[in-house]
Parts: C-alpha cells; structure tokens; sequence
C-alpha cells in the first residue's frame, strides 16, 4: 500500500508541473516578447526560486527535443523563440528578409561596439579608420544597437551599447557569453 502512494504522489508531482510548464508555453506565447521572472511567478503564484526551476527545466526540454521553438534567457527576462535553423522557412512564410545578412562596416562596427560600449561614434571612427554613419544607422535600423547615453565631455556625444534584440539575433543570453578579446588575438598571433 505504502508504494502506490508514493507512486501516486511522483504522478501528482509530474502532473502539476506539466501544468506549470503549459501555463508558462501559455502566457509566454500571448505575451509575444520577453517577461520578467516575478512576473511570471506572480502569474504562476510561485516563489521566484521554483518558478527558476520550472523555466530551467522547461528549457532544458526544448533543446533535448526536436522543437521549432526555444525558451530563452536574457537578464531575469524570458521569451520564447522560433529556432535560427528554421528562419528560412519562417521567411517564406513572412515573405520578408529581415535577417538580411549585415554588411563588413556593420559587422566591424558592431563588433567594436559590442567589445567597447558604450562607445561613441567618434570613438569608433577612430578605431575603424574610416566613417561609420551608416553602419551605425543601419544598426540602429536592425535594433542592435541602441544610444545608451551621453558622455560627459565638450559636444557630449551619444554613446552606442548593444540591445536585447542583438542578444536574440545572435542567440546570446548575455554578454559573457562572447568569446573575450584575449582569445581572438592569441589565436591571431599563433596564425601569424
């Protein structure tokens, strides 16, 4: 007798937390861009550690299984999102290009943005040898990068940091995730 309660409790355990996990994929999916974790813990009325943990696991099964969407993390911030492998397909059916891939200036400018920020454009003038106004404002079009700022100096020049949607775009969680600069010229100088 003592087992089958304990194997009734396990399917009773299961079972609510495939509720919870529906209930996130629900709200998650309505919501259309990122939520905040108490916030979906306030949905769930659960406490933000389990509610950690549900999410955690809940991502965990995307990537195990053969899906067309994951759930990703960005600052205590979670989405779900359609997988990179499947965006031509996504195009097709959008009938719109907008991963277009991104021009030498933009990618230089971005990768110094993304290393140096915030940075000014003058800063990256500077660094790229050449003029980055258009780089700059087609990645401000593509909503990678965003003015973070002014800094504090004569003119008080805008300042450049990347955004969320960079994050999402290049399927990041977080800065730390970028390999350091260290290691690109480490492996540049065992090239040479």
């Amino acid at each position: 007798m003592k087992n089958s309660n304990i194997n009734q409790l396990e399917i009773n355990e299961v079972s609510v937390k495939n509720r919870y996990f529906s209930i996130i994929e629900s709200i998650l999916f309505v919501s259309g861009e990122a939520m905040d974790i108490k916030e979906i813990a306030s949905v769930l009325e659960c406490d933000i550690e389990r509610t950690h943990k549900l999410l955690q696991e809940l991502r965990e099964r995307y990537e195990e299984e053969e899906r067309g969407i994951l759930l990703i993390s960005m600052n205590d911030e979670y989405m779900l999102v359609t997988k990179s492998e499947n965006s031509d397909y996504i195009q097709k059916l959008l009938k719109t290009n907008s991963r277009q891939s991104l021009s030498r200036a933009a990618l230089e400018t971005l990768a110094i943005i993304v290393y140096r920020q915030p940075i000014t454009r003058v800063e990256i003038d500077e660094i790229r040898g050449v003029k980055s106004d258009k780089a700059i404002q087609t990645l401000m079009e593509k909503n990678l990068i965003k003015e973070s700022g002014r800094k504090h100096v004569l003119g008080r020049p805008i300042m450049y940091g990347t955004t969320d949607e960079f994050l999402r775009y290049f399927g990041l969680q977080d800065l730390k995730q970028m390999p350091s600069l260290d290691d690109f010229i480490k492996d540049n100088e065992e090239e040479e």
